[in-house]
């Protein structure tokens, strides 16, 4: 019999070949021992364990039998290639080695009765296998562990009496000690049990060769392909892969050297789709994926045209459907195993062209099959053998072993010929098409194909339609559409549509039928307008609830079941209203919805205008348009409904091609100024209530799949538009607008801004706003948002007040004070409003100004009150009034960079002014910290001082710092209070800014030394000097006076003196110094030397001491003539 699967591969052609060994003298059912150690054999086997194929026999199985063997083939003519059973009963039934498992310990008491009875097994194995090379091997299951080779002297005296009662050699004879380490030894034992395999299949090999000397190329060209096949088969056995794809490569070169005729043409053609098999397999197990596509690319181009028999043609490109798939499943598998493929190379391509075959297949079965009503299969199946088998791989079962070139029975081999024919008739050939493609799909898929991908789903739905599978048909073509829409691929979408309109018609689905014969009456459908024109009288046929016509394509049988399901669909009484979302189709009308303007101002009727054409050959009367709105109560103003008076607006008749215009107009509400207002549909209501209704309904403001290419087509096109009558509308020039904005009445006051910028730091700034009216009415309830305009930056909005009195405290007042109340404004009023604002940090700053009011206006009739409003915006600089300079000098006006314990220091300040307005120091204040004090009591220098931009207010303050706990530390000064505001405004609140001192060193000194001495010096007169030398530690303090003698100046007294001065005593050292020039001279310096305290240098004292005098020229005696004269 055949059966649908009869052009699968044999599952032992497919399979990897390992090395069959057998086990024999375990019970593994009644037995633990046994059972773990078969499990140990077969369980969890992991990849790196040697390819081995365990099968557990009774000792005394009967092998096949081995054939006689052949001393001459000289009279030998071979019936076929290759037997069906050779690879199964070499993988499955003949072994290479058996293993005996025999339970036995050295220590055995009956040694020599367990003997006799393991060499009994042995021998019923041997003659069980009845002359064939298979090996056989004694394994020993022992409970002790064995001791090291040579230890054990009884152990290899017994194992030597063993192997010669078994005949068995010294390495056939193997222990296995049952203890917890099973799989170690197990594993070794496998290694062993692999190596005598491979001995087996190399004795194999070299039989098979062995036969080659005894046969001729005129007759035995068959067996040239059998051995070859064989020795590679044996060769994989013995995982000898190179070997074997050479020997499969030879095998497949001489299959395709054999004489080929119509009789043994499918036995030639299986051998070589075997053997092509076996090379794509190994190239990809190889890593050569390029020779394996190279070979199977050679393969299909020797053995495509050796078709065979014409009758049974379908028979060859089944064979070639096969041969596609099989490499596209050793490719797919490949894949899973490491392999990259590529987008151009990649499965996905062979199962599509196995495909085709396949559907290839379909059409010639069509054709060879399509037997009378008459002709009916033949009494005696001519497919029945009496095995149930074919002897030889390819051959027909009613001439099997027959290699001539005429059928030996004519009247046979129509009989078979017509049995296969009606055979092929019964085949689903759909499903194997749909599966094909199926696999393809998912490979293009995978690889990123998608036009691919698109291409085969389309044939994938026309096989569920040719398979009546209409539902599933339909699923798919919906997919594809969807791209065929995007890409605007309009012919093949076109026929796509036929296809589903069918599949729609043939199960009677009305809601699918009213859509596709829709876009198959729009713009993008290629078909001829006979074409719509039927199309479109069904559609109206089926919306006045009759039953269409039949598709052209359908089959008498499917139309007539159609027409009874539409009958039924007539007769139901359930709901007839259909909702179809068109905005995804290209529908045989276009709609275009939009407001007039991007935004109406409320006082404005708000303004919506949709735009119709139709595509169909006929015109076509619409029952209703409506227009749904974001705010539903506005919808109720844009529907259209059909009158019996055709008037310009409410006439729903579209002509084919011709545009029309529907406007509508309504006011809007007060609370959805500032809202924005959108189009959210536009239904288009077909048909009628007493028949079908069919309502077309676009998302937002209209378009469809096709609308927005053909816009942006438009729009780049070079071509010059033809000129549109005035009264007519260029569709393409039409946009959607679907959302507008209701934003406020435009006000009609005016707000003027009076201020004198830039804004100083922490000043009360001034700003004021005058509102003037021009509106024609009164301006109600006028309220003005004054402040920092939101949305600057959070730290301007903590250092920004505003408030609308100048002389308010600042910390608690907002950045922004929103309704300030106006009152009303009459026509032409002015209202000015002050409002002040003090800047704390400096930068630009955003000011806004937000006037609203209320006012009543009309619209189409109607009073409604208008909320207006007005904003007016001001960015003002805010900038530092003026800098403040600090510095710390000596008495001398010498820089500090630290002072000293109670020695009197100046602080000097200076005031720049950076403001561009003259700026009024109302006064000044030094407070100082606890560790300054003054020498006198400060009082402002710059009181009501006025500067101008770039000038410099300075003052200087004489302190002294009380002793500190640390010998040196940095102490606060304390602050600078500066009381200012601008000189130019009278109103101004004065402005006090605090200026911190910077902290200052301090340090003590043990001695501290000052001079007293006039202010000048006169030449040749005395000029005393006294210093002061003051011991400031708590100890007594050794010093060494010196005084260095000056070129200006001649002096009396101790210049070079040592004393002892007690804790806090001062000491008191009196000098005359006689000048000698005129003007600024160097007084002798004096040197101080503290014996107990080197550290404190003369530098450093010396800073007390004055260092030049002015001395004046010698006073000329009076001379009264002179005067006289004069």
């Amino acid at each position: 019999m055949i059966s649908p699967t009869q052009w699968d591969l044999p599952p032992e052609l497919c399979c990897r070949p390992m090395a069959f060994v057998a086990l024999t003298g375990l019970d593994v059912v009644y037995n633990a021992v046994h059972r773990a150690i078969w499990d140990a054999f077969c369980a969890n086997r992991r990849a790196d364990r040697v390819p081995i194929s365990f099968k557990v026999l009774p000792g005394d199985h009967e092998y096949p039998k081995c054939r006689t063997k052949r001393t001459s083939y000289e009279w030998y003519i071979p019936k076929g290639v290759l037997k069906t059973g050779w690879m199964n009963k070499h993988l499955n039934l003949v072994p290479a080695l058996v293993v005996l498992f025999f339970e036995l310990d050295w220590d055995e008491p009956q040694w020599k009765e367990r003997q006799s009875e393991c060499a009994t097994r042995v021998e019923i194995v041997r003659t069980s296998l009845q002359g064939r090379n298979t090996k056989v091997a004694v394994v020993l299951i022992q409970k002790k562990t064995p001791l090291p080779p040579g230890e054990d002297l009884v152990a290899s005296e017994r194992a030597a009496s063993l192997c010669n009662a078994c005949d068995l050699s010294g390495k056939s004879l193997f222990v296995l000690p049952h203890t917890d380490h099973l799989v170690g030894y197990i594993i070794r034992l496998e290694n062993a049990f692999y190596e005598h395999a491979q001995t087996y299949y190399y004795t194999e090999i070299r039989r098979v060769k062995s036969h080659k000397e005894f046969l001729n190329k005129t007759t035995h060209q068959l067996l040239f392909v059998r051995h070859q096949f064989k020795i590679a088969f044996f060769s994989e056995l013995k995982q000898d892969t190179q070997n074997a794809l050479k020997y499969y490569r030879t095998a497949y070169s001489l299959v395709h050297e054999l004489r080929a005729h119509e009789t043994n043409m499918l036995e030639i053609k299986t051998m070589a789709g075997f053997i092509n098999y076996k090379i794509c397999r190994l190239c990809f197990q190889h890593n050569t994926p390029l020779d394996a596509i190279a070979q199977f690319r050679k393969h299909i181009d020797l053995s495509k045209k050796k078709i065979g028999s014409a009758e049974l043609a379908f028979e060859h490109t089944a064979w070639m459907s096969k041969q596609f798939q099989s490499f596209g499943d050793l490719f797919d598998e490949a894949i899973k195993l490491g392999l990259t493929a590529i987008q151009t190379q990649n499965p996905g391509f062979y199962y599509q062209q196995a495909a085709c075959y396949a559907q290839e297949r379909k059409s010639q079965a069509g054709q060879l099959c399509s037997h009378p009503a008459g002709v009916s299969f033949p009494t005696s199946d001519p497919q029945d053998t009496p095995s149930g088998a074919l002897d030889f791989y390819g051959q027909r079962a009613w001439r099997q072993g027959h290699q001539s070139i005429d059928p030996p029975d004519g009247e046979k081999e129509k009989g078979g010929i017509l049995a296969l024919q009606l055979k092929e008739r019964e085949v689903l050939h759909s499903e194997l098409i749909i599966a094909l493609l199926s696999n393809a799909v998912a490979q293009f898929k995978k690889y990123k194909c998608p036009r691919m991908k698109s291409h085969l789903m389309v044939q994938m739905g026309e096989e569920y339609y040719n398979a009546k599978d209409y539902t599933k048909a339909l699923k798919l073509l919906d997919y594809v559409m969807c791209d065929y829409r995007t890409e605007r691929w309009w012919a093949l979408l076109t026929s796509i549509l036929s296809t589903a309109l069918c599949c729609s018609y043939l199960m009677a689905h009305v809601k699918d039928y009213i859509t596709y014969s829709m876009e198959l009456l729009g713009r993008a459908s290629t078909l001829k307008e006979e074409q719509k024109s039927r199309i479109e009288k069904n559609l109206i046929r089926v919306l006045m609830n009759e039953v269409p016509e039949a598709e052209p394509d359908c089959e008498e049988a499917g139309t007539k079941a159609a027409q009874a399901l539409w009958s039924d669909r007539v007769a139901l009484a359930g709901s007839n209203h259909y909702t179809i979302e068109v905005q995804d189709y290209v529908p045989f009308v276009q709609c275009k919805a939009r407001f007039l303007s991007p935004s109406f101002h409320l006082d404005d009727p708000v303004q919506v205008q949709v735009f119709l054409r139709t595509d169909c050959p006929h015109p076509v009367r619409f029952a209703k348009l409506c227009v749904s709105l974001s705010n539903q109560e506005y919808s109720q103003f844009c529907v259209v409904q059909e009158s019996s008076e055709p008037s310009s607006q409410e006439n729903l008749c579209l002509l084919p091609g011709k545009i029309r215009s529907y406007c509508f107009s309504f006011g809007a509400n007060t609370e959805d100024v500032g809202k924005k207002v959108e189009i959210t549909a536009v239904d288009l209501m077909l048909g009628s209530e007493s028949g079908r209704c069919v309502f077309l309904n676009w998302r937002g403001g209209g378009g469809d799949a096709a609308s927005t290419q053909e816009a942006l087509q438009a729009s780049r096109s070079f071509k010059r538009r033809a000129r549109v009558p005035d009264q007519q509308t260029d569709w393409d020039s039409v946009t959607i607008q679907a959302s507008t904005m209701i934003i406020s009445r435009v006000p009609r006051i005016s707000i003027q801004l009076s201020h004198q910028p830039p804004a100083l730091n922490n000043e009360m700034y001034l700003i004021t706003v005058s509102i003037q009216s021009h509106e024609d009415t009164v301006a109600r309830d006028v309220k003005l948002t004054a402040g920092l305009k939101p949305g600057q930056d959070a730290n301007l909005t903590q250092s920004t007040h505003v408030t609308l009195t100048g002389s308010e405290g600042c910390e608690d007042l907002p950045a922004l004070l929103p309704d300030i109340h106006i009152g009303d404004l009459q026509p032409g009023q002015t209202v000015e409003k002050r409002v002040f604002v003090r800047c704390v940090s400096t930068g630009p700053r955003v000011f806004l100004f937000h006037v609203a009011y209320c006012i009543s206006t009309s619209l189409e009739g109607h009073s409604i009150t208008c909320r207006c409003h007005k904003d007016e915006t001001v960015t003002i600089e805010t900038i530092v009034p003026f800098e403040v300079a600090v510095k710390f000098v000596s008495t001398k006006f010498e820089p500090l960079d630290r002072v000293y314990v109670d020695v009197p220091f100046l602080l000097m300040t200076d005031i720049l002014s950076a403001s561009p307005w003259p700026l009024l120091l109302e006064t000044s204040q030094l407070q100082l910290a606890p560790t300054l004090t003054p020498l006198d009591q400060p009082q402002s220098q710059v009181e009501q001082v006025v500067l101008q931009t770039g000038e410099c207010a300075s003052e200087c303050f004489c302190l002294q710092c009380p002793p500190v706990d640390n010998g040196t530390s940095s102490v606060a000064s304390g602050q600078y209070l500066i009381s200012w505001k601008r000189s130019s405004s009278t109103e101004a609140s004065v402005v006090q800014t605090s200026v911190p001192l910077p902290h200052v060193l301090v340090e003590t000194i043990p001695l501290y030394v000052h001079a007293d001495l006039p202010s000048f010096g006169r030449v040749r007169e005395s000029l005393p000097v006294q210093y002061h030398i003051e011991n400031r530690t708590g100890l007594v303090q050794d010093v060494e006076i010196t005084v260095e003698p000056s070129d200006a100046f001649m002096f009396s007294g101790l210049k070079q003196v040592r004393v002892r001065i007690l804790p806090g005593a001062r000491q008191e050292m009196l000098y005359n110094f006689y000048p000698l020039m005129a003007g600024y001279q160097t007084l002798p310096l004096l040197n101080i030397s503290l014996l107990r305290f080197p550290s404190p240098a003369n530098q450093l004292l010396r800073r007390f001491l004055p260092s030049r005098i002015f001395v004046k020229p010698q006073g000329r005696p009076v001379d009264n003539t002179s005067i006289a004269a004069a």
